[in-house]
């Protein structure tokens, strides 16, 4: 395993020791602000084991090997900071069958029903072929989206008689 070694300037001691003692930041940011003055082998460190920062930190040796790790490759700020997510999420639905879920969502509900709801929405949706698979949370989420509701329509908001709660 290789074993990262940190050595911090002055100033970056100074800025990491100014994250812990003030300022609102976040777990993540102090946390590993605390880390790296721990393991700093410089002149101005603390230099204490992984082991005994592990738990006093209450996390994994292994947390303290990444940590070394990425201030080695990408600077001390880098460190201080989340990635951001690489996740890309695929949309289910496109413009195309938005619209036709709208359209569906106008028209006369099935038989028995008196209105439509989000799973028979999202049944009806693959039935016509329109989307392979829709779950009823997509089907909400594209009406919220576009300002729609299944229930009854009501124009203005609920305003109770003031004389009422007199």
């Amino acid at each position: 395993m290789i074993r990262y070694r940190i050595k911090l300037t002055e100033a970056e001691v100074m800025e990491l020791s100014a994250i812990i003692s003030k300022g609102a930041h976040s777990t993540h940011t102090f946390r590993n602000a605390y880390l790296l003055l721990n393991c700093d082998e410089g002149a101005y460190g603390y230099k204490v084991g992984n082991e005994q920062l592990a738990k006093m930190l209450r996390i994994n040796s292994r947390t303290i090997e990444r940590v070394k790790k990425r201030f080695c490759e990408e600077g001390w700020k880098a460190v201080l900071q989340r990635k951001p997510s690489r996740r890309t999420y695929d949309r289910k639905m496109d413009g195309e069958a938005e619209a036709h879920l709208v359209q569906l969502c106008c028209s006369e509900p099935p038989k028995g029903r008196t209105r439509w709801t989000l799973g028979l929405l999202a049944d009806k949706m693959v039935e016509l072929r329109y989307v392979d698979s829709i779950s009823y949370v997509t089907v909400r989420e594209v009406l919220k989206k576009m300002n729609s509701s299944l229930g009854k329509s009501r124009s203005g908001s609920f305003l109770p008689n003031k004389t009422a709660l007199l």
